[in-house]
């Protein structure tokens, strides 16, 4: 049997109907016209601006600009400064929930044990035990390879640790190792060797990037043949470097142990890893990687030890906190980022940058990181460019190895106050210097090098000061926990101070009671003022609805202060 088919229903209306919709749409109409008219139309009034015939015209023009800029400028610090107050606080905010959230899960008996767990993870990875370790492999070494990148040496020297390494007596001795010779022009390099050279014993060093993992099997496959693994695995310096310790280690008549030190990212793993020949120890793009200290035996005389990165000083200027921090790139805010991202563009020519990235010329660094988040498809939803994560990746490739950029030597050698001729000669002492520089000069040779236009220059801002002292460290983790207990105090004096529903409505009587008696004796006392003065009774009036007014918000209590009273004309 077929199913019968459910009529719609007609949307057909009586002519009486329509014609009364439509003689209503009219009326309305006619209506708004009216009211329009009523109103009169109010066209935004054009900006006339400077006109022709007047004198300075150009000058008042370039004022408005000028005025314009400043600005703009203005709001983009007051922008920033925002920025990294919301991120701080959503940062503390993040660790304290984490926190009360492991508590709450293994309840309030285990809640001392969880405390003492948290306080060490926060301790392992915290800046004072990279400090720690750090002065551990400074005692415990005989020689301190520190370790520099030779797009910017100076700027990877720090002052604090070769003091404490030149004092600390004995026959403590300190090399520099140039690293990542491979990305500087090589007129460049050999100026900073000769200058380097002046003051301690430098090897130039370009160590392997791509080293095979002890633990890994060897697994040949297509794609893996076919890619030229050459240029990355290759090592240059190696066997100088390794000479110039075993003599050490001769003279001394003792199996003599290399500490490993230096700023993040100058290739400190890699230098162990090379001189090894195999991934002994942990390598990465984030900074930080390394974060205890790290034994690894290169033959029966010399014992490398790797340490953590040298913490930056909070005092350091922009451009060597970007560079030489030990800051989580994910995890810090956009604010630190976007104001390394400043510091290093500054300090760059703005024609090479425009050349090297391909992007047309920009006047500010948030429109260099628009045009280079378009150029590389990096996008958010419709279409706004990722200005965060372009500014993040851009300072992981200035840290890396991937731009090549190189810095001038000083002009003229000013030694620092921490080091005499007699402390030179102390440290060049049991190293064949000639030795050295022909190892040097054969190193140099080998290699290839980008040429000196492809290559962006690059202005120094001098050495970066360290912090080596465990006690001079100032932790972050320290604000959260301020945080907290000023947080478990206010919890505790709510506590304290909660009172019963009757109570609080009592003290609320008393309250509205004081208030009136108040408002009833600034009324008595306008009055007799104005039966005082008869003359000027409009003024008298008006100062004393204001002094009601300004009475009343005085005695009004702290809960009454965020409620909006309609009575009283704010103006």
């Amino acid at each position: 049997m077929k199913r019968p088919k459910l009529k719609k229903a007609s949307k057909r209306l009586t002519c009486h109907k329509r014609y009364k919709i439509q003689k209503k749409i009219r009326e309305h109409h006619r209506k708004v016209r009216k009211e329009a008219k009523k109103r009169g139309r109010k066209k935004p009034k054009k900006d006339p601006g400077v006109p022709s015939a007047a004198p300075f015209k150009e000058e008042l023009l370039r004022e408005a600009e000028q005025r314009k800029q400043r600005l703009e400028e203005l709001k983009q610090k007051q922008k920033l400064n925002r920025q990294k107050e919301h991120e701080k606080k959503r940062k503390l905010e993040a660790k304290k929930n984490a926190a009360k959230i492991k508590e709450k899960a293994e309840g309030k008996e285990s809640s001392g044990k969880s405390k003492a767990k948290t306080n060490k993870l926060l301790d392992k990875n915290s800046k004072k035990s990279f400090c720690r370790e750090l002065k551990k492999v400074i005692e415990a070494s005989d020689v301190v390879l520190e370790v520099l990148d030779a797009r910017d040496p100076m700027g990877c020297r720090c002052p604090q640790l070769e003091q404490a390494v030149t004092c600390s007596g004995g026959d403590k001795k300190l090399l520099l190792v140039l690293n990542k010779i491979d990305l500087v022009p090589k007129e460049n390099l050999e100026k900073w060797l000769n200058y380097l050279k002046k003051e301690f014993p430098t090897v130039a060093f370009k160590s392997a990037t791509l080293m095979k993992d002890r633990t890994m099997q060897e697994q040949v496959t297509k794609r893996r043949a076919r890619v030229d693994l050459s240029r990355t695995t290759e090592c240059f310096g190696s066997k100088c470097l390794l000479k110039l310790l075993q003599e050490h280690g001769k003279t001394q008549n003792k199996a003599i142990q290399v500490g490993v030190v230096g700023f993040p990212n100058v290739g400190k793993s890699s230098i162990i890893n090379s001189l090894k020949g195999v991934r002994a120890c942990n390598v990465g793009l984030a900074r930080g990687v390394t974060k205890s200290m790290q034994i690894v035996h290169i033959d029966k005389q010399t014992k490398m030890l790797d340490s953590p990165s040298i913490i930056a000083d909070p005092s350091n200027n922009a451009l060597a906190l970007a560079l030489r921090s030990i800051i989580d790139i994910e995890e810090s805010g956009v604010a630190e980022v976007l104001e390394g991202v400043d510091a290093i563009l500054n300090h760059c020519s703005k024609q090479q940058v425009v050349m090297h990235y391909n992007i047309p010329d920009f006047r500010n660094t948030e429109e260099f990181l628009t045009l280079l988040a378009q150029k590389r498809g990096m996008l958010k939803k419709g279409g706004v460019p990722d200005v965060e994560n372009v500014a993040k990746l851009l300072l992981c490739d200035w840290t890396g190895a991937k731009i090549s950029y190189h810095s001038q030597p000083p002009g003229s050698q000013r030694l620092p106050p921490y080091l005499t001729e007699d402390k030179i000669a102390e440290m060049q002492e049991c190293f064949n210097l000639k030795n050295l520089e022909e190892e040097n000069n054969n190193t140099v040779q080998a290699l290839k090098y980008p040429s000196p236009a492809s290559s962006i220059i690059f202005q120094s801002a001098g050495m970066a000061n360290g912090t080596i002292e465990e006690n001079k460290v100032i932790e972050v983790a320290s604000e959260c926990e301020n945080l907290e207990t000023s947080k478990e105090e206010e919890e505790e004096e709510e506590e304290d101070f909660t009172e019963s529903d009757d109570d609080q409505d009592d003290v609320e009587e008393e309250k509205d009671v004081k208030e009136e008696s108040k408002v009833q004796v600034t009324r008595k006392a306008t009055l007799g003022k104005q039966q005082t003065s008869p003359t000027n009774s409009e003024k008298q009036i008006a100062e004393s609805q204001h002094s009601n007014s300004l009475s009343f918000s005085l005695d009004k209590t702290a809960d009454e202060d965020d409620a909006y009273d309609f009575n009283t004309d704010y103006v």
